[in-house]
């Protein structure tokens, strides 16, 4: 019931009051568990994703969250969503740039068309969607755009030319941001996840593995809230996130 309450009052273009944190590339494992954390601390939550379905199922499940459909590839998608998000619910006070994907091949079979998708998706989207949020940010001289990264971002693999490439740059993109906003307030950080995600599929996938060896993504859930309420004298910009038993 109070996810349609606030579905209507949404419809009636009344605006919620409150923080307000918008999470791209909604789905099961960590976008699911950001958005419950999110909420959990009194934000609405936006979630973005393609999967529209599955949006608004999670929108049912999760009090204090909104289901809007946008891919992040796409930039007049991008801007129609903030549009959106500014008129019915408010200035973003909390960006998490969770959009990924990527093509895994060595160099002689990665594509054109897998380069694309990783550089749009991972870089070009992170790009979009902070200048939605920014100048809004900047008068009010205060907010978070906190990015979740990937050990990719620190190395090529033998079969990660297109998705390490796409998120190198990536974090060049957030350190460059962090260097501009952060005197003015912003806080940006980079997370980078080392390790596998314990979801079903991942389980499926490796079923003599112990509990130990996945990552929870309410844990990573904590970390990314716990980063966002750091105090500005002592921000971090970038922290790794693994499994005491992962190699690094």
């Amino acid at each position: 019931q109070n996810q349609r309450g606030q579905n209507n009052r949404l419809f009636k273009g009344e605006k919620i009051l409150g923080k307000v944190c918008v999470i791209t590339g909604v789905g099961p494992g960590n976008g699911a568990s950001f958005s419950r954390r999110f909420t959990e601390e009194g934000y609405t939550v936006v979630m973005l994703a393609r999967n529209a379905a599955y949006l608004e199922a999670l929108a049912g499940e999760i009090p204090g969250s909104v289901a809007m459909e946008c891919d992040v590839r796409k930039p007049e998608a991008v801007k129609s969503v903030f549009a959106r998000i500014h008129k019915e619910i408010g200035a973003v006070d909390t960006l998490l740039y969770n959009a990924g994907a990527g093509e895994w091949a060595p160099i002689m079979e990665t594509s054109m068309e897998g380069m694309l998708s990783s550089w749009t998706t991972n870089t070009l989207g992170l790009v979009m969607c902070s200048q939605q949020v920014i100048p809004a940010m900047t008068e009010k001289g205060e907010g978070n755009i906190m990015v979740i990264g990937a050990t990719a971002s620190l190395r090529g693999g033998a079969r990660s030319t297109a998705f390490s490439s796409a998120k190198a740059a990536q974090r060049s993109v957030a350190q460059s941001m962090a260097r501009d906003l952060g005197p003015k307030g912003i806080h940006v950080g980079y997370l980078i996840i080392d390790g596998i995600i314990d979801l079903e599929r991942t389980r499926k996938r490796m079923p003599d593995k112990s509990d130990d060896f996945f990552m929870r993504p309410d844990a990573i859930a904590d970390n990314v809230y716990a980063m966002t309420q750091q105090d500005r004298s002592a921000w971090a910009f970038e922290i790794d996130l693994r499994p005491y038993g992962e190699r690094w």
